[in-house]
């Protein structure tokens, strides 16, 4: 068993030396290297960072005819670059971008001809290879043969003797077959060189797969004479972050303004140093997802049958007059005789190259983003550099960037903060009381209005009040000329308190359709009061109170704000001053009762009130008489209901009784005798059942129609 497990070690450490090499090999390779004098070319030269989480790369530089650019791209960043590498030549001379294949592992191993994708043991592996010449060095000695299959047999182990399955390969060597002991085996060889070859492949794929993060994208390009090309594409970044202060002035100045400072915090987690790079911020959010372009997919194909026909009988063809002749054909589709494009692929009239201006083809850019590879040159002459195979170009709209004055430089895995916005901003100091806040003090804030002329980010806002930190608050995206609110301390010098009453009124009461339609009023009223024990300093207050939805604002008739879930009040607190603000919010609904289900005093009472009106009273009365006169009939016919239920059980009583009696007897005259005057009993009370029925439907139909044609208010 040990030395099974020192066989083991041994194909373990050369799986380990592959991948050593194979390191060593991936690593000392530069990031960017063209020519046979491995000098470093084409840098990046401007970056673009979005807030989608991607960054718009550009790398300038000379090239000549039969240069190849190399350049190398982390394992989870090539699938940007396939769905969004363009070429700028102006040559157009790029012949070729080739890389390294992604086939999945399992695949590749399986390619071989020792199959490594399961991990097999060394037993599974000389079982595979049956049929293969192999020598082995064991303890008694070597053995050459050919491996003709592999087995485990049970065997006594330690003091217990317990059976314990020990792997066997069988081989056949020239004195015949031989059993050989896998755990007594020094070494193995195979004694065909292109076996073991392929076994070495597999290993060292192994050790690539494992070691190499990197992959190489080779760009060949023709030409004939030196120039100067672009290479661009997306790849995944950090967004970038905004932070700022804000600088309140001082309150006994207040002519003066806020002064407010942006900065952007960047961060270069590249494995290249970015020196002397022209930067833009763009401020829009465009689309941006992932595809895995570089994994090689495969599909199960369906194994069909070969298909065997009858002999085939000659044929007479039709003559081909009729359709196109290949000169015809060469005249519409163009000199190889190939349909048109789709409609989505065709170039538009007077583009050479297809689609709009002020983007870049198979890349969706802001509008605003550097898409220039020397100031001053316009967006027709990149499109004539561009590679003759690009897709159609498109353009997301406009965006709002911020672009650096100066170059930048940032070291690789290094961050950096970059001042991009100093501008004074329109602000007033108030406090913003919100009861949802669980406090019983608003917060000290600044209204800001932006008139920076600059869109702000979202970020963190340090705020100083006469350069003094005064708290921190948090902005939301501000376009020009937004408004927004920011609280940055709790304002202790002023107390609140809210008391919350409601009601619910009658309004008015009337008769519509035969039906009793109530109108009311619900009133929610919520009552701040306020106590400014500041002696020197008043308060612009910003009351906020949550919108009830569906409700509409009775008191105050206005707010100063208005959003989506919320009302804004202000109110002036001087100092040492104590002010209340009453917000009332109301809803008028409408509820239905039929008019004969109404109960009658409650509608009384309200007359007395003046919510109904005595026509209103009068019809109610009538039509709960008539209701009543209904109620006596229906009583009238459940009584005969129930007179011929207690006639016709008492007649059972009699029948059996009359069939235990003799007819000739006094007893069985009685019973006969009752027994028909209950059957005369009977016929009365059907002709009685039916007229009053009669009566019911004719006094329901009177009813139904006077309820029907009330209409009074």
């Amino acid at each position: 068993m040990s030395r099974q497990n020192t066989n083991r070690m041994l194909i373990s450490s050369s799986v380990a030396t592959v991948c050593f090499l194979s390191t060593l090999s991936s690593t000392s390779t530069a990031q960017v290297i063209t020519g046979a004098d491995a000098a470093p070319r084409l840098p990046i030269t401007s970056i673009t960072l979005y807030r989608s989480g991607v960054g718009y790369f550009e790398r300038h530089g000379m090239i000549k005819s039969g240069d190849s650019v190399q350049l190398r791209f982390a394992q989870d960043e090539i699938n940007d670059m396939l769905k969004s590498m363009v070429i700028f030549d102006p040559q157009q001379a790029l012949q070729s971008i080739s890389y390294e294949s992604n086939e999945p592992l399992a695949r590749q191993l399986a390619s071989f001809g020792i199959d490594l994708s399961d991990n097999p043991t060394l037993a599974t592996i000389l079982g595979r290879l049956r049929g293969t010449k192999i020598r082995f060095v064991t303890a008694d000695g070597p053995i050459s043969g050919v491996v003709l299959g592999g087995e485990m047999r049970d065997q006594a182990q330690g003091s217990a003797q317990e059976a314990i399955a020990i792997p066997f390969v069988n081989v056949i060597t020239e004195g015949g077959v031989r059993s050989v002991n896998l755990t007594t085996i020094v070494t193995v060889q195979l004694e065909d060189p292109a076996l073991n070859g392929e076994l070495m492949k597999a290993l060292s794929a192994l050790a690539a797969h494992s070691t190499d993060r990197f992959k190489n994208v080779a760009l060949s390009f023709g030409g004939t004479a030196p120039r100067d090309v672009k290479i661009a594409y997306v790849n995944e970044m950090p967004i970038w972050k905004t932070s700022y202060r804000l600088v309140l002035p001082d309150e006994t100045k207040p002519k003066e303004q806020p002064m407010i400072q942006g900065w952007a915090i960047i961060e270069n987690t590249t494995d290249d140093d970015w020196s002397n790079i022209q930067l833009a911020l763009v401020a829009s959010q465009p689309v941006s997802f992932e595809m895995n372009l570089s994994q090689s997919l495969h599909i199960n194909r369906p194994r069909l049958d070969v298909p065997t026909v009858a002999g085939a009988a000659p044929r007479i063809y039709q003559d081909g007059s009729a359709f196109a002749t290949k000169k015809e054909l060469k005249g519409a589709f163009g000199s190889t005789g190939s349909p048109p494009p789709p409609a989505a692929m065709r170039m538009s009239k007077g583009d050479p190259r297809g689609g709009g201006s002020g983007g870049v083809a198979g890349l969706a850019m802001a509008d605003s983003a550097p898409n220039e590879m020397e100031a001053g040159m316009s967006a027709e002459e990149l499109w004539k550099q561009s590679a003759i195979a690009q897709a159609q170009s498109s353009s997301v709209g406009e965006a709002f960037q911020y672009t650096m004055k100066n170059p930048i430089s940032i070291g690789r895995q290094q961050s950096a903060m970059l001042p991009i916005l100093t501008s004074s901003i329109d602000g007033r100091r108030v406090s913003i009381f919100n009861r949802a806040d669980g406090i019983d003090h608003p917060m000290r804030g600044v209204e800001l209005t932006n008139s920076t002329g600059l869109q702000l980010i979202p970020g963190p806002v340090a705020v100083f009040d006469a350069f003094t930190y005064a708290g921190d608050a948090q902005v939301g995206y501000m376009t020009l000329n937004d408004k927004r609110l920011l609280a940055y301390a709790v304002d202790l010098s002023v107390s609140a308190a809210v008391q919350d009453d409601s009601s619910n009124m009658m309004r008015s009461i009337r008769i519509v359709d035969g039906f009793i339609e109530e109108t009311r009023k619900q009133v929610q009223r919520t009552s701040f009061a306020f106590n400014n024990k500041d002696a020197v300093r008043g308060r612009t207050m910003l009351v906020e109170t949550a919108k009830i939805q569906g409700w509409e604002l009775a008191q105050p008739k206005k707010a100063a704000e208005e959003t989506q879930n919320l009302y804004r009040f202000e109110l002036a607190l001087k100092p040492n001053e104590k002010a209340t603000l009453v917000v009332e919010q109301e809803n008028t609904f409408v509820s239905r009762i039929s008019v004969v289900q109404y109960d009658l005093p409650t509608l009384i009472a309200y007359a007395s009130d003046k919510k109904a009106s005595q026509a209103v009273i009068d019809a109610a009365k009538k039509a709960a008489s008539m209701q009543a006169t209904i109620s006596d009939t229906s009583a009238r016919i459940s009584r005969l209901a129930q007179e011929r239920q207690s006639i016709d059980s008492d007649q059972n009583r009699i029948r059996q009784n009359m069939a235990s009696v003799d007819h000739d007897t006094d007893v069985y005259r009685r019973y006969l005798a009752k027994f028909s005057e209950q059957e005369l009993r009977l016929e009365a009370i059907h002709a009685e059942d039916a007229n009053e029925q009669k009566t019911l439907q004719s006094q329901q139909s009177a009813l139904n129609d006077y309820v029907r044609s009330l209409n009074i208010s």
